[in-house]
């Protein structure tokens, strides 16, 4: 299924509300203000969207934060980093010094809850406006290569729902990225929810 640019708009609307609600939370959590938007959206196949990444990033080790969802919607949710984004982060975010022998502990921790709620706001925005029940797997963190973050993607043919999160913290901005992967047929399954719940009309 193609995705037309009233689809897209709605796909990025509902990842920003969903990406709002978690910064709002982070917000809670620390004492530096977070702010987090979505400057881009957008809808691939698995190799086109191992390119973009591997353009970006390269052959760099990745961090990442990955959890299955299930329900009306089938796949993988990761928010990803280079690591040494995801060390600065959890360096500002916790006031660890970034060289520090105690940060790579800290670092698991703090990831695994930010990219918690970073896709649990994301996942809960899509089940939430599109009325459809999402069940979600507890985070695992992982720190790999890119091509292995992708295996599972290209054994199912996948499409991808690819979002640039950007960062801002005390003047630091660090990027990452939202990776959907939505198993054949259910993204299928979520435009045609959205077209029913948002009004899209063809």
């Amino acid at each position: 299924m193609n995705v037309t640019a009233e689809e897209l708009d709605a796909l990025q609307e509902l990842i920003n509300i969903g990406v709002g609600r978690a910064a709002n939370l982070l917000n809670e959590m620390v004492d530096s203000h977070i702010r987090l938007k979505i400057p881009v959206v957008k809808v691939l196949t698995a190799a086109d969207a191992y390119q973009e990444l591997v353009t970006r990033f390269h052959d760099e080790t990745l961090a990442a934060v990955k959890l299955r969802f299930t329900g009306s919607f089938y796949g993988t949710a990761s928010l990803i980093f280079p690591t040494d984004s995801a060390s600065t982060l959890v360096a500002v975010l916790t006031g660890e010094d970034p060289k520090s022998a105690d940060l790579d502990a800290v670092k698991i921790g703090t990831l695994s809850e930010i990219g918690n709620i970073v896709i649990n706001g994301v996942m809960g925005s899509l089940s939430n406006v599109l009325k459809r029940h999402v069940n979600y797997t507890l985070p695992v963190y992982l720190e790999d290569t890119l091509e292995n973050l992708f295996l599972s993607a290209y054994e199912s043919e996948s499409k991808i729902l690819l979002a640039q999160a950007s960062f801002t913290i005390e003047r630091l901005e660090i990027i990452g990225d939202i990776i959907l992967i939505f198993l054949v047929g259910t993204f299928d399954t979520l435009i045609i929810a959205m077209k029913e719940e948002m009004g899209i009309i063809q």
